[in-house]
């Protein structure tokens, strides 16, 4: 990451023994001197320094050197120094150089040549370039296409110049007429480029004019061809239909760079469906044949962009987006799924879902890296199909099954998630599920997949044969009880025969005593027990799961078991007639909760049973001793109700959200709606007739008025200096995904002329200045605008700093006035995102970087503090509302939002509400990187106060 640096170099750069030194290596006969003396000149020239004493012996000395590597720092040198004093006039010296030029012209040697017509495009001083102008029209004819090639952008830069046209009147006529001529593709498209740039109608005439050889064309002209069409299009909407049939033909190019350039051109001049249609098959096309996983990134980002544009034609090209899972790379399989999952429909779900059956099973065969995670992105992927169309449920969810004791324990979680809700939301399957669920049980070696698979199993027994064959496999998967156990008399060793007396009284009055747990024990007459330290029971290689994930010591597992056999037990007196079956039932049940109790209070466990845990096991006792019809209500009834409520309001949740995210447009009543159908046809060709419809729809729609409101341009208006400033300045801030864009307005208040006006702008932070200032010149009361462009390279809040200096004609001394301080706002780069509550835990796990926030605000009801906090930070509250409702006085909530740059913000609203009204407690931020989490902190510490 690049970051400016803080440690400053002391070089002696503008001493005259420096000077003076290369001055005496110009002057030797040593040409590999003379050209480490030219290269230590160039370094000072590009530090700032001057040295205008080495003009005179690099015009006597270097110039007249036959080396080409001498030639070639020369022309670097002289397009670094200064050619013009403070007024621009050009200096007297600066003619010495124009007879070499002109000779270099001329030289015999091709390189000589190309290079000086090289060095001619950047010289912006037109009483330079006039004298050289004959020799650079002889050029045009010349042999050898390097020079050829040179010469047209020499020709094209003079040509631009102020007044240029007067010295090459006739240029855009020579170039067409070489342009028909020529045979090198470098000089032939650098001569369209110049017809293009100066004379667009000619370049437009001999396109139209070579249509049928466009295919035929070098990659670099097609390039140009393109970037001409853009522009005719844009200036002249009504000539789109003919130049979008030559964009239609170069879509069979061989180039990838001119097929995808092809496809975004028709995606910006067209909306036809057939338009949008071939750049579409373009994309997938690409995304197949190329290796680079940059390049799948971005086709995937513009096949996005189209998803969200033309979503009914995008979905019928499903399956070719689909087979860009072939990658191993995960980013691209996960863009891949994300645009795929938008375009599922009722027509295309069985064809999706059968060919992510697929992927998965390939997942388990494979050997590859991360076939874990793509799994786990599958079974989401798959979930989601089956929420949204339940009728394939059915097709997927046994094979699913099947990794309920995957190794990757989140995928595991993702199937047994899905598995609750397709239970629930397809009662066709319950019997199917269930009893699949049964037979895979002890597949499962996850602690967290356990409890859900033992909650469906205690929720969606039903029959009689269905709880049989739970309780059943949950005993199985206990394994023989107890789970540990003491020995009946420990073996004296060979120290404690030393220690004890001989006694013979002694001896006989040893005696077994029963202890609390019924185990035996042997006690002497002094009160010592000499029994050893209880001992885990690991059972057979035929206990189950179960067994092995509570000698662990997880007792909220033990807690679920507990509560899992309870139900079953009670459901089991609904289903079965004989009561000796259900009391038979009942006490193998209590046996395994008091089982499971001493476990947790023994030694042998690694940590005692947790209270809630405890708790929880000794009410399944006191229920399955004293039952009453109320708590059995509660425990068969109320749960399932309460998951039923949580499924409905999630999908009402997701049904809000798609309403909110889809783009309402509105049309004013008095707008211009051109009907295409009252208009001729005649020589229209379909793709025009098509677009014109797209055109009309639009219009209909109020589509093409949605600009940014003119109110929010206004905000983003800094003021920079102050009125009584002699120079006023403001800028418009820009912010895109990547960079930043300054306009800044410029406006001399003075009667001077301001000469060498410079911007100068430094950053802080993750910021970084793309090009060097430039120096203008303002005329008293005018105005200008120097635009400035910034990179930014990570989410972080930045400040752009700087100043306007100038000088005057009256003082020469430099001008300086101060600019005030543009901070960047965090909020421009992250935006609302949603995860799953696993994938944020985990996250929250993970990301080293915190920052905690105490709350201090004047707002006195929880509810609206969050949702100030949420509109704030601009992120989306994950935790659901049914969950926040209420007065309760506490609240306590999960926000994330995603960067521009891929960065998780995660944030947790904790809070309660004390006595006297006022709100406390800490706002947590976590991210992976430092920037994002003090960035938002200060934002919240700023902004949470709000308004009571």
């Amino acid at each position: 990451m690049e970051k400016s640096s803080t440690l400053l170099v002391y070089y002696d750069k503008g001493t005259p023994a420096v000077a003076r030194e290369i001055k005496e290596a110009l002057e030797g006969n040593d040409v590999e001197a003379k050209v480490d003396a030219m290269k230590k000149a160039l370094k000072l020239l590009l530090n700032g320094e001057t040295i205008p004493q080495l003009f005179i012996t690099i015009i006597r000395y270097v110039l007249p050197s036959e080396d080409h590597t001498i030639q070639k720092l020369l022309l670097l040198y002289l397009e670094l120094i200064e050619k013009t004093d403070s007024r621009g006039k050009v200096l007297p010296e600066m003619i010495l150089i124009c007879q070499n030029l002109r000779n270099n012209l001329q030289h015999p040697n091709e390189y000589i040549r190309g290079v000086t017509l090289r060095f001619l495009c950047r010289l912006k001083e037109t009483e330079i370039v006039e004298p050289l102008t004959p020799s650079v029209l002889q050029n045009l004819e010349h042999r050898h296409p390097f020079v050829r090639r040179n010469d047209i952008l020499a020709i094209m830069s003079i040509y631009k110049l102020p007044n240029g046209d007067q010295l090459f009147v006739d240029a855009p006529e020579m170039i067409e007429k070489a342009l028909s001529t020529e045979q090198d593709p470098s000089a032939k498209r650098n001569a369209f480029l110049m017809l293009f740039t100066c004379a667009e109608e000619r370049a437009v005439n001999y396109l139209l004019s070579n249509v049928d050889k466009v295919s035929d064309w070098n990659e670099s002209l097609q390039m140009v061809v393109l970037e001409l069409i853009r522009s005719v299009c844009k200036t002249k909407p009504t000539e789109k239909g003919k130049h979008i049939k030559i964009i239609i033909s170069l879509l069979s190019a061989t180039s990838s760079a001119v097929i995808y350039e092809c496809a975004g051109t028709l995606v910006s001049l067209s909306s036809a469906p057939t338009a949008i249609r071939a750049a579409a098959n373009t994309y997938c096309q690409l995304l197949l044949s190329q290796s680079d996983n940059n390049v799948k990134l971005i086709l995937l980002d513009r096949l996005s962009e189209l998803k969200s544009l033309h979503r009914d034609i995008m979905v019928e090209l499903i399956i070719d987006v689909l087979r860009a899972l072939s990658s191993p790379n995960l980013d691209i399989r996960k863009k891949t799924l994300d645009i795929a999952l938008d375009l599922i429909t009722h027509h295309n779900i069985n064809e999706v879902v059968q060919m992510l059956k697929k992927e998965v099973v390939k997942t388990q065969s494979g050997e590859l890296e991360k076939n874990g995670e793509y799994r786990q992105m599958l079974i989401q992927a798959i979930h989601a199909c089956a929420v949204k169309f339940p009728e394939v449920a059915s097709t997927v969810v046994h094979l699913l099954m099947d990794f309920l004791g995957d190794s990757n324990v989140a995928s595991a979680l993702d199937v047994i998630s899905f598995v609750r809700e397709i239970i629930e939301t397809n009662p066709k399957l319950r019997v199917s599920i269930i009893t699949r669920l049964l037979d895979t049980f002890y597949q499962i070696r996850a602690g967290k997949v356990c409890p859900c698979a033992l909650w469906i199993i205690g929720e969606y027994c039903l029959s009689l044969s269905e709880v049989e064959s739970g309780i059943s496999t949950i005993t199985q998967c206990l394994g023989e009880l107890p789970f540990y156990s003491v020995s009946e008399e420990s073996e004296p060793t060979e120290a404690s025969n030393k220690i004890q007396p001989t006694s013979s009284a002694m001896v006989s009055s040893r005696k077994p005593v029963i202890l609390a747990d019924g185990t035996y024990a042997t006690q002497s007459a002094a009160s010592e027990t000499t029994f050893s330290s209880p001992t885990v029971v690991q059972g057979s290689l035929a206990s189950g799961n179960l067994r092995a994930l509570l000698l662990t010591g997880d007792f909220f597992l033990g807690a679920v078991v507990a509560c899992t056999l309870t139900k079953l037990v009670l459901r089991l007196e609904e289903v079965q007639s004989s009561k000796t079956e259900v009391n038979k039932t009942v006490s193998q049940a209590l046996l395994i909760m008091v089982s499971l109790l001493q476990l947790g209070q023994s030694p042998a466990s690694p940590h005692p049973i947790d209270n809630d845990s405890y708790e929880r096991i000794v009410l399944c006792i006191k229920l399955l001793c004293h039952k009453n019809d109320e708590m059995k209500k509660v425990w068969l009834e109320s749960c399932r109700q309460s998951f039923v409520k949580m499924i409905s309001e999630k999908q009402l949740r997701e049904m809000a959200e798609l309403k909110a995210m889809a783009q309402t447009t509105n049309a004013q009543p008095d707008d211009l709606i051109d009907f295409f159908h009252l208009k001729s046809r005649k020589g229209m060709s379909q793709l025009e007739l098509e677009d014109q419809v797209q055109d009309d729809l639009k219009r209909a729609t109020g589509e093409f008025t949605k600009d940014e409101n003119d109110a929010n341009k206004l905000n983003r208006i800094l003021q920079l200096t102050g009125f009584s400033d002699p120079v006023y300045a403001e800028a418009y801030v820009t912010v895109h995904h990547y960079d930043i864009a300054l306009q800044v307005t410029v406006i001399n208040r003075t009667k001077e002329t301001l000469q060498n006006l410079c911007l100068e702008l430094a950053t802080m932070g993750d910021l970084k200045l793309v090009e060097r200032p430039q120096n203008y010149s303002l005329a008293p009361g005018t105005n200008m605008q120097i635009k400035a462009n910034i990179k930014v390279s990570s989410t972080e809040t930045g400040v752009i700093f700087g100043n306007i200096v100038y000088e005057t004609s009256n003082v020469m001394e430099r001008n300086v006035v101060v600019l005030n301080d543009i901070h960047i706002d965090i909020m421009d780069y992250i935006s609302p995102a949603v995860c799953t509550e696993v994938a944020f835990r985990t996250m929250w796990a993970e990301f080293e970087w915190e920052n905690k926030v105490a709350v201090n605000t004047t707002i006195q009801n929880e509810r609206k503090f969050l949702d100030h906090i949420i509109k704030s930070t601009n992120m989306k509250c994950l935790t659901p509302p049914s969950a926040i409702e209420g007065e309760c006085g506490f609240l306590s909530a999960n926000l994330y939002a995603k960067s521009v740059f891929g960065e998780d913000a995660l944030v947790n609203v904790s809070i309660e509400k004390q006595t006297d009204g006022a709100l406390s407690g800490y706002i947590r931020i976590r991210s992976k990187t430092q920037g994002i989490a003090l960035s938002l902190g200060d934002k919240i510490t700023l902004k949470q106060k709000g308004s009571s």
